[in-house]
């Protein structure tokens, strides 16, 4: 599997840029994810929004929340969403919060 060098540590990836470990996560590897391999430059706070509640519902449930849930519960619109992360919540928003990549993620 590939590597990413994050602060001088290699962490492993999946061949679409996942973490495979989520446990190593944290708010400054999200942004390094962000601005690195989402080209966000800035995470503002609906960004963070979205980040936490994904991650939390990972932890909670030991997957990624379906895409009515998680605009139900932030109170933000798809297209909204996707505005934040270009690359979609699936795709962007789960690789910004650390979650391995979500079954069915294409």
């Amino acid at each position: 599997m590939p590597y990413i060098d994050y602060r001088g540590v290699q962490l492993e990836v999946d061949e679409d840029g996942f973490i495979v470990d989520p446990s190593v996560w944290n708010e400054d590897l999200a942004r390094f994810m962000a601005e690195s391999v989402e080209g966000i430059t800035e995470l503002t706070p609906d960004h963070w929004k979205v980040i936490h509640y994904i991650n939390d519902y990972y932890k909670r449930f030991g997957l990624a929340p379906m895409i009515r849930k998680l605009c139900k519960d932030t109170g933000f619109q798809l297209k909204y969403i996707y505005q934040l992360f270009p690359s979609g919540p699936a795709k962007g928003a789960c690789k910004v919060a650390g979650l391995p990549k979500p079954a069915g993620c294409v």
